[in-house]
């Protein structure tokens, strides 16, 4: 029975960090296609695009951090960090949305920071 739940922990854990290496690739994405936006005509399509992208990639992240605590029997606290980025990331979308780049921008970067470090972390 152990090494059943130790087997579905550790495979609640790779999904994790596949999800969390993912959100980063996609936040650096959107930093790329922001500069695209102020340099081509293509760049706003892009950053729409990516911006949905980005928010999925925020609720794949919660759900394998879900997988990972209850049926593996992990940690709460990626839930937490998974809860509070989607949080984040609803922010930046209403802020995108708006036009407020003042807010839009520096949240864009705490969240790549905080992105890369629960990469790390993991």
């Amino acid at each position: 029975m152990a090494t059943q739940v130790t087997a579905t922990a550790q495979r609640g854990s790779t999904f994790l960090q596949v999800a969390i290496a993912l959100q980063t690739l996609t936040i650096f994405l959107q930093a790329v296609s922001a500069g695209l936006l102020l340099t081509s005509s293509y760049g706003e399509v892009l950053h729409s695009v990516g911006a949905r992208v980005m928010y999925g990639a925020s609720m794949l992240y919660l759900l394998a951090a879900v997988l990972a605590w209850k049926p593996g029997g992990g940690s709460p606290r990626p839930v937490r960090h998974a809860s509070g980025f989607l949080v984040l990331a609803s922010v930046q979308v209403v802020l995108g949305i708006a036009h407020v780049p003042s807010f839009h921008l520096p949240l864009g970067v705490l969240m790549f920071g905080l992105s890369v470090l629960a990469l790390a972390r993991r």
